[in-house]
């Protein structure tokens, strides 16, 4: 039996390895000094963080002290804890069967292998680890005397701390890793060597963890394939008029609103998993904004003119393009907070062109905002500030990697393990391909909307926004409004959606989807996944709400066809891009949509 395992082992070819290693050792030197270089250019040569980080540890470790009755009583649980985790362990490794002393969450993928169940030493180390990882979170959480804020922010980065040190992400302690090194003969950690220098070189000097294989997708021939065309922009945004596959349209045409954090094909992924493609085979004429990938001569371009640029403009283009003034719109997670902040803006100023509005996980009211919080105190909004100044733009992975350490293991650590550890290559994943494909934002734009949304919530507080002239009060707005939010979304929290809901003065339907922030909108009916749940009645919490919503199997994007269709105006002969006043520019995706950051 040894003797035929062995022969499974594969040695390395040792007359490539010279060649393999002289090629690491050059593109380590080239990306050093590339860094290197940049860090001269900017002037960060010793530069400290001037984030406020170890003043909250700091004052944690204070207020800790401050009860050491307590923390005695926390260090003793621990104790137990290891105790009783010895006493089960030893019996089990005398075979007897007994109950672990702790298990992972059934969400905690990271334990999968069955080594981490089977074999005694794996195992012993994972209930370690867990016991000792829920030991801290709980002894910091219950840590009194600490402002709310500095709170959130030590127990949000004591997961990270804890996240990182799960024995999966070392290869002395991940049975797979093991197994693997010893079938390679070490191949695959040389070839993770490799994989993480070409993460460093792409991402010039900072890790950019590929995700999945970023030759696998192409926009326009296996990506965002739905057909239109480009029939207007502006210096924010090119308008995309799709192709009717009906003979008959609705006579309102649909506009989508995208986030410009990412791009708008988000919702034109491929034709299994098109919300655009459904929708134009429903009978709606589907106009979607395709943002601009900002350089630094945007640097000045605000909220207020991605409102003009933006949905404003795409409006008086849709009456050009369809002879309709009157629109349906839908808004996608910022898009979504735009979209809010025009439907007041146009109701200021008499103008009812919007008849309905749509919003896909969106925050209008940023009282409770999540763990983005963590990321929104006046210190690390000085310091991105600063940066932005300079480049006059944020960069794509910044906004990326805050989103990624909102669910580090998924998004971070598993990335991190089969790339460098097991030296796989990610699968071609079309989502994972989008969320790979970052987009810059304004200096003006992001600084306005992270101070006046996220820090001092103004959106919410009638007159607290004045928008080309105009103070805006939502609470005004009688446009009736479908939220969908979902149940697990990391980044719009789906009780913090409704009560942005109940801002409006008008009919508003709230459902709550399944999954998460991408995951739950992007569900097609075909695919049969998931549920939803939602209720005639707003109710006056989201905890109220809930408790009397039905649940329905399957996917929301059939309930919003029965809300939105009435309220489209019957139907008229479809319509072609470029069939009227505004002429097709270019096919869609369109230029916008095609500037890649790092590839």
């Amino acid at each position: 039996m040894a003797q035929n395992e062995a022969t499974d082992i594969q040695l390395p070819d040792l007359s490539q390895l010279p060649n393999t290693m002289v090629g690491i050792a050059e593109q380590s030197q080239r990306i050093v000094n590339d860094w290197l270089g940049r860090q001269v250019a900017d002037g960060h040569m010793g530069m400290a963080d001037r984030t406020n980080l170890g003043q909250a540890f700091l004052h944690l470790t204070e207020k800790m002290l401050q009860n050491p009755a307590k923390l005695a009583e926390a260090n003793f649980s621990l104790w137990k804890g290891y105790l009783d985790l010895w006493h089960k362990s030893a019996a089990s490794f005398f075979g007897l069967q007994v109950e672990p002393a702790i298990t992972p969450d059934k969400t905690d993928r990271r334990f999968k292998h069955d080594d981490w169940e089977e074999h005694f030493f794996f195992d012993y180390i994972k209930q370690t680890y867990l016991l000792t990882a829920n030991w801290l979170q709980n002894t910091v959480a219950e840590v009194e005397g600490m402002d709310e804020k500095t709170k959130k922010k030590v127990e949000f980065y004591t997961r990270q701390f804890i996240d990182a040190l799960s024995p999966t992400n070392f290869p002395i302690t991940n049975p797979e890793v093991l197994r693997t090194t010893v079938e390679s003969g070490g191949q695959n950690l040389v070839q993770g060597l490799k994989n993480l220098l070409d993460d460093l070189e792409r991402g010039r000097g900072k890790l950019a963890i590929k995700m999945t294989d970023l030759d696998a997708f192409k926009m326009g021939e296996n990506i965002a394939t739905t057909p239109g065309k480009v029939v207007f922009q502006t210096d924010l945004m090119q308008l995309i008029q799709y192709e009717p596959t009906t003979d008959e349209v609705y006579r309102r045409p649909l506009l989508i609103v995208p986030p410009w954090i990412n791009k708008y094909y988000i919702l034109d992924l491929r034709e299994k998993n098109s919300f655009v493609k459904w929708a134009v085979d429903q009978g709606f004429t589907v106009f979607i904004m395709s943002w601009v990938n900002p350089d630094e001569k945007l640097a000045e371009k605000n909220f207020e003119d991605y409102m003009l640029e933006g949905p404003l403009a795409a409006l008086d283009a849709i009456e050009q393009a369809t002879g309709e003034k009157e629109v349906n719109a839908v808004g996608y997670c910022l898009g979504g907070t735009l979209l809010a902040s025009t439907l007041a803006y146009l109701n200021a100023k008499g103008d009812d062109r919007i008849k309905s509005a749509t919003f896909f996980t969106t925050m209008i009211d940023f009282e409770q905002p999540g763990e983005l919080e963590v990321f929104i105190d006046e210190d690390e909004l000085k310091m991105l500030e600063e940066k932005m100044q300079k480049a006059g733009f944020l960069d794509g992975s910044e906004m990326a990697t805050t989103f990624s350490m909102l669910r580090a293991n998924d998004l971070i650590w598993s990335f991190f393990i089969n790339n460098y550890l097991l030296g796989k290559e990610p699968f071609p994943f079309d989502l994972l391909f989008w969320n790979s494909d970052s987009t810059r934002m304004p200096a003006a734009m992001h600084s306005f909307y992270l101070r006046n949304m996220y820090q001092e919530n103004l959106l919410r507080t009638p007159g607290g926004l004045t928008l080309n002239g105009e103070s805006i009060d939502l609470s005004s707005v009688k446009t009736p409004t479908y939220f969908l939010s979902t149940i697990e979304d990391h980044i719009a929290p789906w009780k913090a959606t409704f009560s942005g809901a109940k801002l409006f003065s008008g009919q508003v339907k709230f459902v709550l989807g399944g999954s998460g922030h991408i995951a739950g909108v992007i569900n097609p009916p075909v695919a049969g996944k998931y549920c939803y749940w939602t209720q005639s009645k707003l109710a006056d919490s989201a905890e109220e709400w809930f408790s009397g919503a039905k649940q329905y199997e399957g996917s929301w994007w059939t309930d919003w066809y029965k809300w939105c269709y009435r309220r489209a105006g019957g139907k008229v002969k479809a319509r072609t891009p470029g069939d009227r006043e505004l002429p097709a520019l270019e096919a869609a995706p369109g230029a916008y949509a095609k500037v890649h950051l790092h590839k």
